[in-house]
């Protein structure tokens, strides 16, 4: 594990506690790959100066840790506050950490989807506006959603998300995106990878159930469980989630030949993001939002059992393949740290 920490800044050994002289102080979690340290470094001086905060503790992830043991370091440190630069893998391994802890967690928006970010409403391209809000901003606790995945040698593996989990056409866009095109175009890389996974025609088929009641069998092309609802190009498919209410919302795909995935392109990029967006929109459609090829509904407990191995994935990351999933909802567990509103 690479430490950052300056020479003079306090250790950051892990499992030692250390005690503060009564000043607030920060910590940067970084991934290399995806920020340039040394803007980075020269916004946070700024603002740790003008602020009257410690000495910021730096710690860069890795591939044997994207996030989690530093986000756990962060609170032994102590720390009173978390900046995360990096993509959103980076973002949901450190929340996992902090979840509980009560301490802010701040996005400084370095990947390329920005998902936690863009449903936060935050800014994605001013460095020095995101590192300003982290030191000045206001805290909002949101829920984190977590998955208990069932591998097929039995074993069972435990992960949090903050926007969604998706099984289906969705995980096979993610797992056949090109990293170095993604490098290049950004989020329209996953265009070219999604004519791909929509040329696989088999269909997802599993059982269901909904807070321990609701059970049933579905054919489907994606599952989608959603902590918030907006992706990347103004693409709202999921418009009720909330990502502070305490349920999750969930979408079967089910489209029927290529009209069913004309409808759900109508459905969802443009009355969903744009015409339900206005006040005037919502009147005039109503509150009727499902159609043949979309299912939606709410929950606080989901589970689904597959017919067959089926490759996941949290927030934009593929996290191989399961034959069984539960998901749960932690209402409010984590406090993100937002631009200060009047």
């Amino acid at each position: 594990m690479r430490n950052e920490t300056k020479k003079n800044s306090p250790s950051s050994k892990p499992g030692a506690r250390i005690e503060k002289n009564g000043q607030n102080r920060a910590a940067i979690i970084y991934n290399p790959t995806k920020v340039d340290l040394d803007a980075l470094r020269k916004a946070v001086a700024l603002e740790e100066s003008l602020n009257g905060w410690m000495e910021t503790v730096w710690w860069a992830t890795s591939e044997d840790d994207p996030g989690e043991e530093v986000g756990r370091r962060a609170i032994n440190h102590p720390v009173d506050l978390v900046l995360v630069a990096g993509g959103d893998g980076t973002v949901s391994a450190v929340a996992d950490s902090l979840r509980g802890s009560k301490i802010p967690l701040a996005i400084i928006p370095s990947g390329t989807g920005n998902l936690l970010a863009r449903n936060l409403l935050l800014t994605l391209d001013d460095l020095q506006y995101s590192v300003n809000a982290a030191f000045s901003g206001d805290d909002r606790d949101i829920d984190i959603g977590v998955v208990e995945v069932k591998r097929e040698n039995g074993s069972t593996d435990r992960h949090a998300f903050l926007v969604m989990a998706g099984v289906g056409i969705d995980a096979k866009m993610i797992e056949n995106t090109d990293p170095e095109l993604k490098s290049r175009i950004g989020w329209l890389a996953y265009l070219l990878a999604i004519f791909k996974a929509l040329q696989d025609k088999s269909q997802l088929r599993f059982r269901y159930t909904f807070d321990e009641t609701d059970t049933g069998m579905v054919r489907a092309h994606s599952l989608i469980i959603g902590n918030c609802g907006t992706l990347p190009g103004n693409i709202w498919l999921l418009p009720d989630a909330a990502i502070d209410d305490g349920l999750f919302d969930i979408v079967f795909l089910r489209p029927q030949g290529y009209f069913g995935w004309v409808q759900i392109w109508i459905k969802v990029a443009l009355e969903y993001g744009v015409v339900r967006r206005t006040k005037i929109g919502r009147k005039l459609l109503g509150n009727d939002k499902e159609i043949r090829a979309l299912r939606y509904n709410t929950a606080t407990t989901f589970s689904a059992t597959f017919d067959q191995l089926e490759v996941i994935e949290l927030d934009g990351d593929t996290f191989g393949k399961t034959t069984e999933l539960c998901r749960s909802i932690e209402p409010k567990a984590l406090t993100v740290r937002i631009p200060f509103t009047k």
